[in-house]
């Protein structure tokens, strides 16, 4: 049985490159306040930042117009993190493998693999344009 989430923080900002300080700033907030392992903490600033940074140059495509908006839940168990933006979204189930071979030199396209290697759950809403990040905090 799903326990249900309380939504503990929303913020929403403009697609620049540069809000991604908003985005870290938030996770340092809720990790620090919800006692979350320092163990947990890098995992889910690296998921959620390259969420974020996928929202802004993917969905919104940098246009500071669009907003990216980022709402995190808690249970007894678990933070969980969604990302949102005003783009399309995109065919999630169709990504090149960054670790193959001819992927290995390219600069873009781990972002994916690292939220899906990093949280404990990844799941996609709204055609792509949403990602949910899930986290168990706590046994």
């Amino acid at each position: 049985m799903e326990t249900s989430y309380k939504e503990i923080e929303s913020v929403s900002f403009p697609s620049d490159l540069k809000n991604l300080r908003i985005a870290e700033t938030l996770i340092d907030d809720v990790c620090k306040n919800y006692d979350v392992h320092e163990d947990h903490y890098g995992n889910i600033l690296i998921s959620v930042t390259e969420a974020v940074n996928n929202a802004i140059q993917h969905g919104n495509l940098e246009d500071n117009s669009k907003s990216v908006r980022i709402s995190i839940f808690q249970n007894e168990k678990e933070l969980r993190f969604t990302i949102s933006d005003d783009g399309e979204g995109f065919s999630y189930d169709n990504l090149p493998d960054p670790t193959a071979p001819e992927n290995i030199e390219k600069e873009s396209g781990r972002g994916i693999f690292l939220m899906k290697s990093l949280a404990d759950e990844v799941a996609f809403e709204n055609n792509g344009a949403k990602v949910i990040l899930t986290f168990v905090t706590k046994k």
